[in-house]
């Protein structure tokens, strides 16, 4: 399971797409509770490993901004980012995913 995810994060960073989290769950048969749970557990590594948050990639389906859900910036700013103007911080990290090989 985190292999395919890791996997269809990858592919959206490398084409610069976004996704909403609920059409990921469903494309990835994962619940709500488990497509969370891993993208949390991907942060940590990627946060371990001084990388941007691969869970960027993200969306709330609803988003104009097309900015993640809270929690994203919750679980962030509890890893150390400054989330402080988030529009800012996820084009910051959507522009380094991107150039991540």
């Amino acid at each position: 399971m985190r292999t395919e995810l890791e996997n269809r994060l990858a592919a959206l960073a490398a084409a610069g797409e976004t996704i909403p989290y609920g059409t990921l769950a469903r494309e990835l048969g994962l619940s709500m509770a488990e497509l969370t749970a891993t993208l949390e557990a991907l942060m940590e590594i990627d946060a371990a490993r001084g990388h941007p948050f691969r869970a960027v990639v993200l969306r709330q389906r609803l988003s104009a901004d097309l900015l993640p859900a809270p929690g994203f910036f919750q679980k962030a700013a509890a890893l150390g980012a400054d989330i402080s103007d988030p529009a800012a911080y996820t084009a910051d990290l959507r522009r380094r995913l991107s150039s991540v090989k």
